[in-house]
């Protein structure tokens, strides 16, 4: 069983009374519509990342995962499986886009 917090919320009468006529649990109710909320908030700032990268992550992908991990240190030659998952690259405007065999 998940832990709970008590909070005070103030709501518009208005809005809980339209709450009121779709659901008698408010709280249920209302944490179903801020985890929508935060997810849709979290795709959004994923969907913002992608489309800007941060200049690390557009360096790397300049580079090539594979030149990456060859440029590691010695010793460190298990951190990354450059054989692993699909070959990808980043388009301007399109973001990361998987490579054509």
């Amino acid at each position: 069983m998940a832990t709970t917090e008590r909070v005070t919320v103030t709501l518009p009468v208005e809005l809980v009374e339209s709450i009121d006529r779709f659901e008698r649990n408010r709280s249920r109710f209302i944490t179903e519509a801020v985890e929508r909320e935060l997810d849709r908030r979290r795709r959004d700032g994923l969907l913002r990342s992608l489309k800007n990268p941060h200049q690390e992550a557009a360096d790397l992908a300049e580079t090539g995962l594979a030149d990456w991990g060859a440029s590691l240190p010695e010793g460190d030659e298990g951190l990354v499986d450059v054989n692993g998952g699909k070959p990808v690259r980043w388009v301007e405007g399109q973001g990361w886009v998987e490579e054509s065999a």
